[in-house]
């Protein structure tokens, strides 16, 4: 079996964090009031977009600063998390069960990750998955427990997000509004820039061969497989990362050995964290892959509930891709 290399097992990882004060977490409520209470009370409305935009400028200062300096460089573990956010368990409807769940509201929690996903760069979707819906849900689906894909409950594979896409997103957000009962449900990272110290010479250079395809993953409902690509990519000292573990497939036996090397090493430098209500999380797309470990849902209206978003770094980066002038891409 193909094992990464030999020496020092990387140190124990500590994922950088922000908890906001009970000021700070007020003061947001009220910009996030004040953007949910806009009309036409769509979340998919470019001018209600254009709102959470200005209004992102708004937040409390010290978080505008973390955002700011994530978005230059977002360390070695690619992730950041926020905590005590404005979010109101009891005020909360049902979960939803239902397949391809999208929050179209305007809620409070729909303003929070829009206003925070705003400031970190522009909000994008795809017209394929999920509806080209901006700001999603991810819940268990009755049917759909064994499922690779954000409605399973299984153990899901670590991946880059839409890793088949051109334009797949820069930074992934997501924002919890409940936690799962047992409170087991670990969101799992794991950053190439802790990966590739453990990874041979030799593998890195496969790795960065175009000698790989990537499935779309069951979200979506027409695309097709990539072309042909390298799963490692620009300097190679510091490169971004484009693989889906239960996707991606090597075309040829060494490629196939290099890539288990890169899956035993992004295993050693996993980090599970749990969410709760009121954390929010951003993932680097270009540098971390991440996934999430099983859990059990009931389907009592109590279950795991994340809000989803996706953020390119600039209006541009999928031009190509765009759907009409909406920020939806084909």
């Amino acid at each position: 079996m193909a094992t990464v290399s030999e020496g020092n097992l990387p140190a124990p990882i500590s994922l950088p964090s922000l908890e906001l004060t009970g000021q700070e977490r007020d003061e947001l409520g009220l910009v996030a009031t004040q953007l949910a209470c806009l009309g036409p009370g769509i979340a998919d409305d470019v001018n209600w977009i254009a709102a959470a935009r200005r209004l992102s400028c708004q937040v409390p200062v010290r978080l505008r600063e973390t955002i700011r300096q994530y978005r230059h460089d977002c360390g070695p573990e690619a992730f950041l998390a926020i905590r005590n956010l404005p979010v109101d368990v009891a005020a909360l409807p049902a979960t939803p069960t239902v397949r391809d769940s999208v929050e179209r509201r305007t809620t409070v929690p729909a303003s929070v990750i829009a206003l925070l996903a705003s400031q970190l760069g522009e909000m994008i979707s795809f017209r394929d998955e999920k509806l080209g819906a901006l700001v999603q849900n991810v819940v268990p689906v009755p049917g759909m427990e064994a499922s690779q894909s954000n409605a399973g409950s299984v153990d899901l594979e670590m991946h880059v997000e839409n890793a088949f896409h051109r334009s797949r997103p820069d930074y992934v957000t997501l924002l919890c509004l409940r936690g799962d009962y047992a409170g087991a449900a670990g969101t799992t990272v794991s950053s190439i820039r802790r990966a590739l110290p453990l990874m041979p010479e030799h593998a890195r250079r496969v790795l960065a061969e175009p000698r790989f395809v990537t499935q779309p993953p069951p979200s979506f409902r027409e695309s097709t497989a990539t072309p042909v690509h390298p799963v490692l990519m620009g300097n190679p000292a510091d490169p971004d990362v484009r693989i889906d573990l239960a996707a991606t497939v090597a075309l040829d036996e060494e490629a196939g050995q290099a890539m288990e090397q890169l899956r035993d090493a992004f295993t050693l430098v996993a980090v599970a964290v749990v969410m709760r209500s009121g954390d929010l999380v951003f993932i680097d797309n270009r540098l971390a892959l991440h996934g999430r470990s099983s859990f059990v849902p009931r389907y009592d209206g109590n279950d795991r509930w994340l809000h989803r978003s996706f953020v390119h770094l600039d209006s541009r980066r999928g031009r190509a891709d765009q759907f009409g002038e909406s920020p939806v891409l084909n």
